[in-house]
């Protein structure tokens, strides 16, 4: 029987099975408590539960358009003008998608050519680079370390030295997943009078904008002078309501933006979840208080896990906003070997978490970080904490 070894394109190479599954897979295996992966384990609001359910009873069931259904879309527009003063045209400046993933890669589908370079910041989200190669894109990855402070930074010098006449597209996640840094305004003014200076294009990945802590400040991009015309916003349901598995998305910005990207998305799932749509619509909808306890609650479970983390003998990173704690694990292990301390953690401890390293186009730069999620309930957190206090005797 011939094997065949030459399906996969070249372009994919390297990108193999994602660390989320198999972290996932191991906890499943070995019964460890998992704060690998990002979900929760509660559900969501019941007012977003039970328009889900109304709307599969009264008959939602069928393809919705491809833009998205206009409750979904006028929820989204009301939304960034709510929160951010962003006016939106409903009807060419709000396009749905199934998840903040797909929103990506239709904007770097549809917006690059073979050869154009993305600038963005790592470690990142591991489709960024998936995506990118699938577009034919460059990526050109400018580091964040944590400072003296415990706060991540970035060297703007690098920043500048990273983009190039072959610079297409900035790409920036704020608030930032893996280390839970929010970009300050200082940083994103920067950024900013770089992509104008150079005419380049920007996309921000904002799923985790209400999930932001004490102290710190979410500013979309597109709030910023000059960049509401060249910013191409991309979020999500999932985060914010508790339904990741709903797959609900969309991403916001001026019209030729959202057209490129359609035009890459319309070839990719199409359309998708006709009865979360409107669900997700009554989400952006409830009061500012939901959003607010929200945040307040996750604050809570971080600084629950903290400690914990810190009694273990790591060196943390506290998060500013999202669900994830990163952690220099070589007071612990003293090699730094962050695959190959989350490979056995769960059945030496019985507790998920994932390395930091996979996050990054340069590995060697996270080869000694970790990742902790801390969107679970207390008691999940508690449990982790004392098996993880096993290190530390």
């Amino acid at each position: 029987m011939t094997t065949v070894d030459h399906a996969l394109t070249t372009k994919l190479a390297g990108f193999g099975t994602t660390i989320f599954a198999q972290m996932s897979a191991l906890a499943a295996s070995t019964g460890a408590i998992n704060l690998g992966q990002g979900f929760p384990d509660t559900d969501g609001p019941p007012e977003v539960l039970d328009a889900a359910v109304d709307a599969i009873r009264s008959g939602v069931n069928q393809y919705p358009p491809g833009q998205g259904m206009a409750v979904l879309r006028e929820a989204v527009a009301e939304h960034q003008q709510r929160f951010y003063e962003l006016d939106l045209d409903p009807d060419t400046e709000v396009l749905v998608t199934a998840g903040a993933t797909e929103a990506l890669a239709g904007a770097l589908l549809g917006m690059l050519d073979d050869g154009d370079e993305v600038v963005l910041f790592e470690p990142m989200y591991d489709s960024y680079q998936a995506c990118i190669a699938m577009a034919g894109g460059v990526v050109k990855p400018v580091v964040l370390r944590p400072g003296d402070d415990g706060r991540y930074g970035f060297d703007r010098d690098q920043f500048v030295s990273a983009c190039t006449p072959a610079t297409k597209l900035i790409l920036l996640n704020t608030p930032h997943n893996p280390t839970g840094k929010v970009f300050t305004r200082d940083e994103l003014e920067f950024i900013a009078e770089i992509a104008i200076e150079h005419d380049i294009l920007v996309v921000t990945d904002e799923v985790y904008e209400h999930l932001v802590f004490t102290g710190a400040e979410h500013v979309p991009m597109a709030t910023l002078p000059g960049m509401a015309e060249r910013t191409l916003t991309i979020s999500s349901g999932g985060k914010t309501f508790n339904t990741t598995g709903w797959k609900i998305g969309w991403m916001s910005g001026p019209a030729p933006m959202i057209d490129a990207a359609k035009t890459a998305k319309q070839f990719l799932t199409f359309v998708n979840g006709a009865p979360f749509q409107p669900a997700i619509a009554a989400g952006l909808r409830l009061p500012d208080s939901f959003f607010a306890e929200l945040a307040a609650d996750l604050e809570a479970k971080r600084d629950r896990l903290l400690p914990g983390l810190e009694s273990a003998g790591f060196v943390t990173y506290p998060q500013e906003a999202t669900y994830f704690t990163t952690v220099d694990i070589r007071p612990v292990r003293p090699d730094g070997d962050g695959i190959a301390f989350c490979l056995e953690l769960p059945e030496s401890i019985g507790v998920v978490a994932v390395p930091t390293q996979v996050f990054y186009a340069n590995p060697e730069h996270g080869r000694h970080l970790v990742r902790f999620a801390c969107c679970k309930r207390l008691d999940v957190i508690d449990g982790a904490v004392e098996r993880l206090a096993r290190l530390g005797g």
